[in-house]
């Protein structure tokens, strides 16, 4: 089982339950798939640095987990179908970028 980051932009006109309803979607497909979710963020609506569908913003969301690899491109296949979804990106994590994950979680947890 590898570590693997995913941060994905929803679109900016979907309301309060939409993306939760949204989020939620996305972690249980990680979890049935056998994904032991070590974190989630949301980092909130944020200014794109380039208009994405004719559209300025997007609320960002961040999982980090562990899954065997074929579950990655499951999620992948639902990220490019669900037109709520408007950018994805999934990197697997070496050691360093755990650390310093785990630095970024320790930080944010210490700042509320």
């Amino acid at each position: 089982m590898k570590h693997y980051e995913t941060v994905f932009i929803l679109n900016p006109v979907l309301s309060d339950e939409q993306i939760k309803e949204t989020v939620k979607k996305y972690e249980d497909l990680l979890v049935s798939n056998g994904a032991k979710m070590v974190s989630k963020e949301d980092w909130g609506l944020k200014k794109l640095a380039y208009p994405i569908q004719h559209k300025k913003s997007g609320f960002y969301h961040l999982f980090e987990y562990t899954v065997a690899g074929n579950a990655i491109n499951e999620l992948e296949v639902e990220f490019r179908r669900d037109e709520r979804i408007m950018r994805y990106l999934t990197v697997a994590l070496d050691k360093h970028a755990v650390a310093w994950a785990e630095k970024r979680r320790n930080r944010n947890k210490q700042k509320a």
